[in-house]
């Protein structure tokens, strides 16, 4: 697929695993309001030239408002001056959806599961019902976002985000996606590619400088 489609494809499922509200198109891309106290706003740029980005850029600087665009960091923050910080680098990745056994849950963890509005999240538990990884998944047609994984530092390398991501692409594939979407991290990339994710563009994600106070 294109990146302009995977991006397409990444907003929406993004603002309904988030609650956002409905994207608007833009000539350069879409905005979402988010509604956070330390997001009121996010422009995701489908467009990666200089011009359009320095321009968006400019028209759009205010506290709690964060841009997304699809080039190399290095480009971005010469286009987009000073007054804008970036969050952290990432990357737009795609896969093909296959049905796979998920791993065993591990012994001593505890596998929770629920769906509302059509978003899938699952919660793994230690033994003492605290908080050992989490992660969702929200179809939205024949592609579906990842969003939200998350493995707390205590209980990494024990298998738990290969689980959630097994267990949420399958519950992806029983609502009919057949395309996974995500917005990766660098802690989350060697996970994701060691599932058959791969990179489709560079996104980087960054906020206003005001918004730091």
């Amino acid at each position: 697929m294109q990146t302009s489609v995977i991006t397409s494809a990444w907003v929406r499922g993004w603002v309904v695993s988030r609650g956002a509200a409905d994207p608007v198109v833009r000539p350069w891309g879409f905005t979402v309001d988010v509604g956070q106290v330390t997001q009121a706003t996010r422009h995701v740029l489908t467009a990666d030239d200089e011009a359009t980005v320095r321009k968006v850029a400019a028209e759009v600087a205010a506290p709690t408002v964060w841009l997304k665009v699809f080039a190399e960091p290095e480009d971005v923050v010469a286009w987009v001056g000073p007054d804008w910080r970036i969050d952290e680098p990432g990357w737009l990745m795609r896969t093909r959806l296959r049905r796979t056994p998920a791993p065993e849950v591990p012994e001593g963890y505890t596998l929770k599961r629920w769906t509302r509005g059509g978003v899938t999240r699952l919660l793994v538990v230690a033994a003492d019902g605290s908080f050992a990884a989490h992660g969702q998944i929200a179809p939205t047609g024949d592609t579906a976002v990842v969003d939200q994984i998350e493995t707390a530092p205590e209980h990494r390398r024990k298998g738990l985000g290969r689980l959630v991501m097994h267990t949420l692409h399958n519950a992806a594939l029983e609502q009919g996606a057949t395309t996974g979407v995500l917005g990766g991290t660098p802690d989350g990339r060697a996970l994701y590619e060691s599932l058959g994710w791969q990179v489709q563009a560079p996104l980087v994600s960054l906020f206003h400088a005001s918004a730091t106070g």
